[in-house]
């Protein structure tokens, strides 16, 4: 079992940290909350009082921070990469901007690190679970090496090519289902408006060309799935803050590509008006208020 550094216990990072424990790897955990870092010792952890003494003597370093310019602080401005141990691998499973990414994996490999970006994809319930997805960017060597310790953490591993474009991929990802939850809302609340049971509507749409994974495993009509971070009052699970910011990384590789995303841009803007009633907490499948609050 590996000697593991684990930076950043929030609430992907915790549940992701805890089956690495169950798995038998010895862990140091650093968060800038320290309840967060009480929990995980309490589970076996070994707490660190910053994130320079949790990577001392780390085979593997982890890291799960919220956005690029956390990142770059971390390992670039406060030069963490410094005091990490030359055969050490670094693993960030942040979801950041591929530029960043980039960046940082540079800094790394100048070092002599070996470092991929590993963005994942399962939410909460996957982080718990360890079924998450991995989306990796960087060298294959280095993805063969983190193997035994991203399969404690999820099922699927994806290797998208060279640092970034597991980002690159991630952020696809987050634009199309941040287009297909606010598409699945508007639907429901159309269905419901007129007269519609919103769990025969689901029902209907599961089975039919209108079938998308909000719909089948993450409905965001409160009462149709009892799983659903919907039917426990938009508690837990992905944020609505959290899919503006990867709505918001969409909009930047976009234009820095000049690709066309109309429907990832209106997506944004949905979003954008619905944190700013002061959801930005909530799940995301909470969209679904900005048509039913309005029709009500």
């Amino acid at each position: 079992m590996s000697s593991i550094a684990f930076i950043g216990l929030g609430n992907m990072g915790a549940p992701m940290a805890h089956n690495l424990i169950k798995a038998g790897h010895q862990l140091t955990v650093f968060d800038l909350v320290p309840q967060a870092v009480q929990g995980l010792a309490a589970a076996g952890a070994r707490a660190a009082a910053d994130a320079t003494e949790a990577v001392k003597g780390a085979e593997v370093v982890v890291t799960m921070l919220p956005a690029s310019k956390h990142v770059e602080a971390l390992y670039l401005a406060d030069d963490l990469l410094a005091a990490i141990d030359a055969a050490a691998l670094v693993i960030d499973c942040s979801t950041i901007a591929p530029d960043s990414a980039r960046k940082v994996a540079a800094a790394a490999k100048a070092r002599g690190l070996a470092m991929i970006d590993a963005p994942v994809s399962g939410g909460t319930g996957g982080a718990v679970a360890g079924t998450l997805t991995f989306i990796v960017g960087g060298e294959a060597d280095a993805l063969q090496r983190a193997m035994p310790v991203l399969q404690c953490m999820g099922k699927n591993i994806f290797h998208a090519g060279a640092a970034g474009a597991g980002q690159v991929a991630k952020i696809c990802n987050n634009m199309l289902l941040g287009i297909l939850m606010a598409g699945t809302s508007e639907a429901l609340a159309l269905g419901v408006a007129n007269g519609l049971d919103p769990k025969v509507l689901s029902d209907i749409i599961a089975k039919s060309s209108g079938r998308n994974w909000a719909t089948e495993l993450y409905n965001p009509w409160p009462g149709v799935m009892d799983h659903a971070p919907a039917s426990k009052g938009y508690a837990g699970g992905f944020g609505v803050d959290l899919m503006l910011k990867d709505l918001g990384l969409a909009a930047e590789s976009a234009l820095s590509t000049r690709s066309s995303i109309p429907l990832g841009e209106l997506a944004r803007n949905l979003y954008s008006l619905h944190s700013a009633a002061g959801t930005g907490k909530l799940d995301f499948s909470s969209i679904v208020k900005l048509y039913t609050d309005k029709a009500a």
